[in-house]
């Protein structure tokens, strides 16, 4: 159109200077006419919104921090894909502490009648969601750390499942020690192993509530308490035995079926505020989009009132990461959380559409069944894209392999941002190879 507009312009000017026969121009040729102005003004406007190439485009990693697997060093290419790309999750360590201490209070306050058989040893189970995930990992070493059970490996505490231990022989864990009520107390992890189904998929319920049947079918009375790497896991065990034996049993998300189970013995879980990494994992691509400073409704108030008291997140600036921080949910607050979907009150503005105008998202979530993620969290993103006026297209993967999501990223082209929940953490090129 430019190309087409210029070359009649010159024809008319060309016309103009035949019919004056080489006098001089008049005092008004070659200035725009504001008609003009404003065609050339919007084919700019428009070519400036189809020209971002997809590897320029904002993206946000969530829930799953791009990393090795093995050794959870972070992967700096996929967090410095381009500059406006960052992770958005909670501060797993943080939390991780958190609930180690959380079972480690109960255990204590409740001396009297946690040890069910009176051998004088506190048994416990542990349901680990991916041996290979940074989060699960930290939960399994702060539990094991709060309650003394840790064994170093590599100068960190050891994570590996170790079967059954009901004799104390396994090597990657030891037996702790608690002094309450006046007296001491052996600690064990009786039984753990990671909740993989034959599918694949891990962090998976069904096979916690059927590793909780065969443990407590072996050595039930044995079993004081029941700890989880996350509350899908912890809500399946304590369904199926635990709270029928009124055995506490501790997880972590805070989901909604969970902080309601606290009244009925679930012991508590904690809650990584995802009503914040909601917020966040949108935030940042509303404001790459909009071209403001990614602080903006973060730390810094925007034009709408919208902004996070920082006792609520943390950034760190070498990991391009925003961290959310975690909250226990016990018996003394759980009515605080019965609904975990609702937006956080301090952000919960509408944006000016006509300054933060409409823009398409194209968002993964790894596992369509995981509880978390599609009861949690996607309905708490679902709520702050119309704040944001984002139009986000979710896409629900099978919790097995990236190609079951990746396969639908086939058009990247007619997405304006990017927002990545990977299978697992290693995987960041998977979706960075559709990019470039």
């Amino acid at each position: 159109m430019k190309r087409k507009l210029a070359v009649l312009t010159m024809a008319a000017v060309l016309g103009l200077s035949a019919v004056a026969c080489g006098s001089e121009p008049a005092e008004n040729d070659g200035a725009k006419t504001e008609d003009t102005a404003k065609t050339e003004d919007t084919a700019k406007d428009d070519a400036k919104g189809s020209d971002v190439a997809n590897k320029d485009k904002p993206l946000v990693w969530f829930n799953r921090q791009p990393s090795n697997s093995s050794t959870g060093e972070l992967d700096k290419a996929a967090l410095s894909f381009n500059d406006d790309t960052y992770y958005v999750g909670f501060d797993a360590n943080q939390g991780a502490e958190l609930q180690g201490t959380m079972v480690k209070d109960y255990i204590e306050a409740n001396i009297d009648k946690i040890d069910r058989n009176g051998d004088g040893t506190i048994g416990y189970v542990l349901a680990i969601g991916d041996i290979g995930h940074n989060d699960s990992i930290a939960r399994t070493r702060g539990v094991r750390k709060a309650l003394g059970t840790g064994v170093e490996k590599d100068g960190e505490i050891n994570s590996e499942p170790v079967g059954t231990n009901t004799d104390g022989s396994a090597k990657a864990v030891k037996d702790g020690s608690i002094e309450a009520g006046g007296k001491t107390y052996k600690i064990r992890e009786l039984a753990s192993q990671e909740m993989k189904n034959s599918a694949g998929a891990t962090w998976d319920a069904a096979t916690a509530g059927n590793a909780i049947g065969t443990w407590s079918s072996s050595f039930g009375k044995e079993i004081d308490v029941v700890v989880s790497n996350n509350d899908g896991m912890g809500m399946s065990m304590f369904n199926a035995w635990s709270k029928e034996n009124k055995v506490p049993t501790f997880g972590y998300d805070a989901n909604n079926d969970a902080v309601a189970a606290i009244a009925e013995g679930y012991g508590g879980t904690i809650s990584q505020h995802a009503d914040v990494q909601a917020y966040l994992t949108l935030r940042v691509l509303r404001n790459a989009l909009d071209g403001v400073d990614v602080d903006t409704g973060i730390g810094t108030a925007d034009e709408a009132g919208n902004v996070l008291s920082d006792d609520v997140y943390v950034y760190k600036d070498d990991e391009r990461s925003y961290y959310a921080l975690n909250v226990a949910v016990t018996a003394e607050n759980y009515q605080e959380f019965t609904d975990s979907t609702k937006v956080y009150e301090p952000v919960s503005n509408q944006l000016d559409e006509s300054k933060s105008p409409k823009k398409k998202v194209w968002l993964d979530i790894y596992n369509a069944a995981d509880n978390f993620l599609s009861s949690t969290y996607q309905p708490l993103l679902q709520n702050y894209d119309d704040l944001l006026n984002l139009d986000v297209e979710y896409i629900g993967g099978d919790g097995q392999t990236e190609s079951n999501i990746t396969n639908r990223l086939g058009n990247p082209d007619q997405y304006d941002a990017f927002a990545i929940n990977m299978v697992k953490t290693d995987n960041a090129a998977s979706y960075t190879a559709l990019l470039q």
